[in-house]
């Protein structure tokens, strides 16, 4: 990325030599990102990350429909999964309150969603599906392919949340047959701040800034060069180390499953292997929160999080863990810890130590509150 800040710094849409180096460099990154996600590279649009593509594919979805772009023939209703990021469950609320409906769909106890309930759930009516590739919290893979035919057999479009996915299990938009995908290059060591939209040709997603008209029309604004070179190199550095990486991290990640799981009332959330490599996701019977866990760890030098980052400071039961059925057996909160390349073995014991040492006292601690 440093030659996008020293050297190759000049805006790409100009038309000066200095423009144009820079608009080769976005345009190489394009390409690259597209070989890495079985796309082309004019169905890669760049985003801010995640949530920016999620809000841009629902909302484009909707807008062809309100502004009568769509050609008609369909109604106001989606279909999402109730354990989705909230990136796609708080737009889905928002069109709620424009008199759009939605079907949420339950995940069963080990954290999948079942494409015949994602089938059931799509009417004539249906605009869009939008079911993420894999879990946030849980880690768990989904059946993207089988709930993309779904929702194609009864003609609306389907979307996925692949931002777990990228960079870490194989991502291939056409063999998907997804029309929409999400994805965020902070998941896989890439700059913060820089996402794409994958949008299948001809179905382009409808503007929601306007400005200049860059990325094709979509997408307006002045392009983060730097973000998008940095992305499709961590990228393409991911999907090239990806069996060595999912060999090694499952290994460690079922080591570490193992161990924990020797503390008393500690329970694995999602399906044991079917999850991402680096993902281990537990919660802990007779414990309300997990903010102490999360600072007590912490103090050991290990950084693990409540859920996701972006509710960890939330109060509220998990709504992951609510949506896969597990408040009745009085479970409320969860850690996920997420392993990558660089850790060892000796880490794997490290966090496991820390939470044997951490757990019965936090359970002492509530029973005497």
């Amino acid at each position: 990325m440093l030659p996008c800040h020293e050297s190759v710094y000049a805006n790409p849409s100009a038309i000066h030599r200095a423009g144009q180096d820079a608009k080769k460099l976005l345009e190489a990154a394009r390409r690259r990102v597209a070989d890495c996600v079985g796309a082309m590279p004019s169905e890669i649009f760049f985003t801010s990350g995640g949530t920016e593509s999620d809000n841009w594919a629902i909302m484009s979805a909707a807008a062809a429909v309100e502004t009568g772009l769509s050609g008609g023939g369909r109604g106001r209703h989606m279909v999402t999964s109730s354990f989705e990021h909230n990136a796609v469950l708080k737009p889905m609320e928002t069109l709620a309150s424009r008199g759009w409906e939605c079907t949420l769909v339950s995940p069963g106890k080990d954290g999948i969603v079942d494409p015949e309930e994602v089938a059931s759930a799509v009417r004539p009516d249906t605009v869009l599906v939008s079911v993420m590739a894999v879990n946030n919290v849980a880690g768990t893979v989904q059946p993207v392919k089988e709930m993309a035919a779904a929702a194609h057999a009864k003609g609306a479009i389907f979307h996925t949340d692949a931002v777990q996915a990228a960079g870490h299990i194989p991502v291939d938009a056409r063999g998907w047959n997804v029309d929409l995908m999400s994805i965020s290059a902070h998941k896989f060591h890439g700059p913060k701040g820089t996402g794409v939209l994958f949008a299948k040709i001809p179905r382009l997603p409808i503007p929601l800034i306007d400005g200049g008209g860059q990325e094709r029309g979509g997408r307006s604004g002045t392009e983060n060069v730097p973000g998008a070179v940095g992305m499709a190199e961590a990228l393409a550095e991911s999907v090239e180390r990806l069996d060595e990486d999912s060999v090694a991290l499952s290994a460690l990640r079922d080591r570490l499953i193992e161990r924990v799981l020797r503390i008393e009332g500690a329970v694995l959330v999602g399906h044991p292997t079917k999850r991402l490599p680096g993902n281990a996701c537990f919660a802990f019977r007779g414990l309300d929160g997990l903010a102490n866990i999360v600072a007590g760890l912490d103090e050991a030098g290990i950084e693990a999080s409540s859920g996701s980052a972006c509710s960890a400071s939330s109060k509220e039961a998990d709504h992951v863990l609510v949506a896969m059925g597990h408040l009745d057996i009085g479970l409320r909160h969860s850690l996920r810890i997420s392993l990558s390349r660089w850790n060892t073995p000796s880490d794997i014991e490290r966090i496991a130590d820390r939470l044997d040492e951490l757990i019965p006292i936090l359970k002492i601690h509530r029973s005497r509150h």
